[in-house]
C-alpha cells in the first residue's frame, strides 16, 4: 500500500503536513513531528510587522551612536540603512537548523502583505535551505475604496514577484473571501504558483463586554469549517495546474479522507496539533493507512478526487440548485413550523 502524494513538486511519504504553527517553532518539535509521521512542516510564517519592527530597533541602536566618531557608522552592517536593513537572522537560523534536523521537506511561511521586501525575504529563505515557500495572504481591507479588483492584483503582484525571483516552489495560502475564488485561483497559477492552500483562517475579534474593548483569542476549527475548503477543493481538483492543499477543520481520520475524496493532494492540520499534541499526528497518519487498508485500497492516487466536481455524475451538488433542493425537502417540527401560539 503506498500513501505517497506529490505537493509542489516535492514527493511525500503519506499527505499530511503540520501547518503553520508556534508548535513549529522549535527544532526538537519539528523532529517529533517527522517521528509522528509527519511528511512535511510548514513553519510559522514571518510577518512584515516582525521585519519593520526589528529593522526599526536596529536603526535606533545605529542612531544612538551614530554621531559619537566619525567612523561609528562603519562598525554597523551596511543593510541597516535600507528600509529593510535587520534580516530576521532567527527565523532564517530555524530555517537551516530544520533542514538539517529532519529529513522531510521544510517549508517556510511569508506574509505577503507588501511586495518590495518579501522577494529579497523570499531568495534568503532560499538560501537557508527551505524545500518550499508558502505565502500567507492574510490581508483585512480597511480601505473602503478599495475594490476586490484591486485586493487581487496587489496579491497577484507579490505572487509574480515572489515566484519570478525564486527557484523554489511557492504555494500561496488564500483567504475565502473573493469575489470569483476559481478565477483567482487560475490567475495565480498562471503568475507562478504551484500549490493552493484552502483557507486561511482569518483573527475575528470579539467585544468584551465587561471591558468595552475588541478582543482577539485564538479559536481552533472544528470539522464544521472543513466544508468551505472541501467545496472549492472539490471544484478545482483536476481543472488547474497546481498542488491543492486543504487547511481549517481538519480533525479526525475521516476529515482526512473527506480531503482526499474531494481532490487535495495533501492535508494540512494545525488545531489538531495544538489541541491534543504532536503524537496526535500519528493517530491521523495510522488512521488513514487503516481506513485504506480495510477497503483494500492500494494507493492513494485511487481515492484522490473521486468526490470531485469534475468527476462527479451530478455537478448540481455543488451548485445553487443543490441549495434549493435542500430547502424544499426540509422537514420542519411541529415546533419549528409554529413557534407561536395560533390564533385559529
Amino acid at each position: 500500500m503506498s500513501l505517497s502524494t506529490q505537493y509542489l513538486g516535492l514527493t511525500l511519504k503519506n499527505p499530511m503536513i503540520a501547518s503553520a504553527s508556534p508548535l513549529n517553532s522549535k527544532v526538537d518539535n519539528l523532529r517529533h513531528l517527522e517521528d509522528a509521521g509527519a511528511a512535511a512542516i510548514v513553519l510559522p510564517s514571518l510577518f512584515q510587522e516582525q521585519i519593520e519592527a526589528e529593522t526599526e530597533n536596529q536603526i535606533s541602536r545605529v542612531e544612538a551612536f551614530a554621531n559619537s566618531s566619525p567612523e561609528a557608522l562603519s562598525y554597523f552592517p551596511a543593510a541597516a540603512n535600507g528600509p529593510y536593513g535587520m534580516y530576521p537572522e532567527r527565523y532564517l537560523d530555524l530555517v537551516r537548523r530544520g533542514k538539517e534536523s529532519v529529513d522531510i521537506p521544510i517549508i517556510a511561511s511569508l506574509n505577503g502583505s507588501s511586495r518590495a521586501g518579501w522577494v529579497e525575504h523570499a531568495k534568503l529563505m532560499e538560501q537557508a535551505g527551505a524545500s518550499a515557500l508558502e505565502l500567507n495572504m492574510y490581508q483585512v481591507s480597511t480601505n473602503l475604496l478599495e475594490t476586490g479588483r484591486d485586493i487581487e492584483a496587489h496579491y497577484r503582484d507579490i505572487v509574480q514577484a515572489v515566484c519570478g525571483s525564486v527557484g523554489l516552489p511557492v504555494s500561496v495560502k488564500l483567504t475565502p473571501y473573493l469575489s470569483a475564488i476559481g478565477n483567482f485561483a487560475t490567475t495565480l497559477v498562471g503568475h507562478g504558483a504551484k500549490g493552493l492552500v484552502l483557507f486561511n483562517r482569518l483573527m475575528e475579534p470579539d467585544i468584551d463586554l465587561l471591558l468595552m474593548k475588541m478582543t482577539d483569542t485564538l479559536e481552533f476549527s472544528d470539522a464544521a469549517e472543513l466544508r468551505l475548503p472541501l467545496l472549492w477543493t472539490a471544484i478545482l481538483a483536476g481543472r488547474i495546474k497546481a498542488s491543492l492543499a486543504i487547511s481549517t477543520g481538519v480533525r479526525t481520520v475521516d476529515d482526512v479522507v473527506k480531503a482526499l475524496l474531494a481532490g487535495a493532494d495533501a492535508v494540512m492540520t494545525t488545531s489538531a496539533l495544538l489541541r491534543d499534541g504532536i503524537g496526535y499526528m500519528s493517530t491521523l497518519t495510522k488512521g488513514l493507512h487503516q481506513w485504506m487498508e480495510v477497503r483494500e485500497i492500494a494507493s492513494l492516487k485511487d481515492v484522490r478526487g473521486m468526490m470531485s466536481w469534475q468527476r462527479s455524475r451530478d455537478r448540481s451538488v455543488y451548485t445553487r440548485a443543490n441549495y434549493l433542493r435542500i430547502l424544499e425537502h426540509y422537514s420542519a417540527s411541529p415546533e419549528d413550523k409554529f413557534p407561536w401560539p395560533r390564533l385559529d
